[in-house]
């Protein structure tokens, strides 16, 4: 199956209004940690797989990247890239994850954030995303972490009175789709093991170059319930190089 609960029309003027889609990169916990492990961008040819509103974009673009492609399901979300994030170097298009075919050595540079778990067969995406970059290619991509997704609910365990006790962790070592509850809406997200995460990314081809759990930015903090996420990880980031 094929997630797109971003053009759904509640979703969507949901998700337009949170943080990081009205702020961008500034107002992404997990900033701070991915920036550092992203390449240099310098006169480089970029793919971000579900690009949302292209913030990421758009940065590899200010960034000198000679040539960038947004690909991502959503429709809605391609428009609001192309009015927040356009550029002379940048294109949005719209193409699901599982359908990427690109030819050898089409982009130097693969970037993905908070998509994959959207994503029931990963194998497959990475084996397409190393086929398409040059060697020595970089791929960087953020998906919500495996202890965030286990459960299913991907809520706080809380006693009657609605505080937070402890976050629930079941079915790790079980892959598969699991129901979550996102802005009030209920979306399908695939969970699978972090092993499962790494030993795709070496399947393919990959060597692995960094991975990071990353706490929310110390920026943020003051943010309502941003305490709370230094209690559990909610995400994942991992870079590795075309062999």
């Amino acid at each position: 199956m094929k997630e797109n609960k971003y053009d759904d029309p509640a979703f969507f003027d949901a998700y337009s209004h949170f943080p990081r889609s009205v702020e961008g990169l500034s107002a992404a916990g997990e900033w701070h940690a991915l920036q550092k492990l992203l390449p240099d961008f310098r006169g480089k040819r970029v793919l971000d797989l579900g690009c949302g509103f292209g913030w990421h974009c758009k940065y590899a673009a200010d960034h000198g990247a000679a040539y960038v492609l947004g690909t991502d399901l959503s429709e809605k979300m391609l428009d609001g890239a192309r009015a927040r994030n356009g550029g002379d170097h940048i294109e949005y298009r719209r193409l699901a994850m599982e359908d990427v075919d690109f030819p050898e050595n089409s982009f130097d540079v693969v970037l993905s954030s908070l998509a994959l778990h959207y994503v029931e067969d990963v194998k497959a995406v990475f084996g397409a995303v190393h086929r398409c970059l040059s060697p020595g290619g970089a791929f960087v991509f953020s998906c919500e972490h495996p202890v965030f997704t286990a459960y299913g609910n991907q809520d706080w365990y809380r006693d009657g009175g609605g505080n937070i006790l402890h976050w629930p962790v079941d079915r790790y070592f079980l892959p598969g789709p699991r129901q979550a509850v996102f802005l009030g809406e209920a979306v399908t997200k695939y969970h699978r093991p972090l092993t499962d995460y790494v030993s795709a990314l070496l399947e393919a081809g990959f060597a692995l170059t960094g991975l990071v759990e990353p706490r929310p930015d110390p920026r943020l903090m003051d943010v309502p319930g941003m305490a709370d996420e230094l209690r559990r990880p909610m995400m994942l980031i991992l870079a590795a190089e075309r062999k």
